[in-house]
């Protein structure tokens, strides 16, 4: 998708379309999540502290995250892949692999069904998105993001080997900044560079990286679409504005992490057996902690308490907390799951009553109902970051 949690905001605020959006918390020690192409043109970038971007771009609108929304569009999103193929791989919440060859007779030519694609998603869920199409998956990748924003590349297989030949040798996966470094001592800066270098002479500077990055050089990629249907772990974490040594400031953080946790679970149809805590320390030091529960849970309640023991396993702390983060792991599909009432009765009224609330929040949005100790906006944190892993 093109910049997909600012697209996603745009559709109840058109009228910032054209103009710089940054889509983050507005805190000093905050990144962005995403950004407009309008905001892109002042150079910021994601994962950008925030300060900085500001500093580029001071007339960008600043919109908090709402992660939720964003992971409701991803499962529509990802059902609309779905309805075109069963082989999709999916690579993040707003991009996929889709292998379309099985779609064939049935919908028509590559290009048509990446047309189709693209049609659906602006009409069913008012954004735009980029398809690339190539017989590898490494070459597709490439062309979609050679075609941003709104756009469509289709690189045939004779084309494959002189286009790829055209690019930097950043555009190669793998050749990260240092890997560039390396490369331009050899006089290496494009792909057709690496594509005349002798694999042994790439192996001696890179190890066993030579070789893959020599094969993607000639367009070889033979990884097939692997469907991924599940997610490895669902979880929130926060930065705070100033690091802390409060515990009760840190456990506030918990449960709000623990709702926004447990509210993704609930919504992805997901119960986790394993509960994980992350804490990062003022040096940048990072320790994590886990326990495995005997029922599974998506109760927001149930993974405080337990990320609470989490906490109180570490013992004392050395020195100030920057980061708090909660992380639901080894998820199973709650249809697929016998969630046996707990001994007390009270846990199983706690996941009725987060139900409820997920109703609420449906019809009212997310901050209409809140846990008494979630409503004071003091202390809040400045940053939020929450992937699949």
């Amino acid at each position: 998708m093109d910049a997909f949690f600012v697209s996603v905001e745009l559709r109840t605020r058109p009228e910032l379309l054209g103009k710089p959006v940054i889509v983050g918390f507005p805190g000093e020690r905050s990144v962005v999540l995403s950004g407009s192409y309008e905001a892109r043109a002042f150079g910021v970038k994601s994962a950008m502290p925030m300060a900085v971007a500001m500093r580029m771009c001071p007339q960008a609108v600043v919109i908090e995250p709402r992660h939720k929304l964003y992971y409701e569009v991803s499962g529509q999103l990802m059902a609309i892949f779905e309805s075109i193929t069963g082989l999709v791989e999916p690579l993040s919440v707003d991009e996929a692999f889709l292998d379309v060859t099985g779609a064939l007779r049935r919908l028509g030519p590559p290009r048509g069904i990446g047309e189709l694609i693209r049609r659906r998603v602006t009409a069913e869920l008012g954004i735009t998105a980029s398809v690339g199409i190539a017989e590898t998956k490494f070459v597709a990748k490439i062309a979609s993001t050679r075609c941003k924003p709104d756009g469509l590349l289709l690189i045939g297989p004779d084309q494959t080997v002189p286009y790829l030949h055209s690019l930097p040798v950043g555009a190669l996966w793998g050749v990260g900044a240092k890997t560039k470094e390396v490369l331009a001592k050899m006089g290496i800066s494009t792909v057709a560079d690496v594509a005349a270098t002798p694999v042994s002479s790439l192996k001696k500077v890179l190890g066993a990286t030579g070789e893959h990055v020599h094969q993607l050089a000639w367009g070889i990629d033979p990884r097939p679409v692997t469907p991924v249907r599940l997610e490895k772990s669902i979880g929130a974490e926060e930065t705070f504005a100033t690091d802390t040594d409060d515990d009760a400031l840190l456990r506030r953080e918990l449960l709000r992490l623990s709702h926004r946790t447990a509210g993704r679970l609930r919504s992805s149809g997901m119960v986790a057996r394993t509960v994980a805590l992350k804490l990062r320390f003022a040096d940048f030091s990072t320790i994590t902690r886990s326990r495995t529960v005997q029922t599974p849970v998506d109760s927001a309640q149930l993974i405080y308490a337990v990320a609470l023991q989490l906490l109180e396993s570490v013992g004392t702390r050395a020195m100030a907390v920057r980061l708090v983060g909660v992380r639901a792991e080894q998820l199973e599909e709650t249809a697929r799951t016998s969630l046996q009432l707990s001994i007390d009765r009270r846990d199983d009224n706690w996941r009725a009553a987060e139900q409820a609330l997920d109703e609420v929040a449906r019809k009212f949005g997310n901050k209409s109902v809140l846990p008494a100790r979630l409503m004071e906006p003091e202390n809040r944190p400045g940053d939020s970051t929450q992937r699949p892993a």
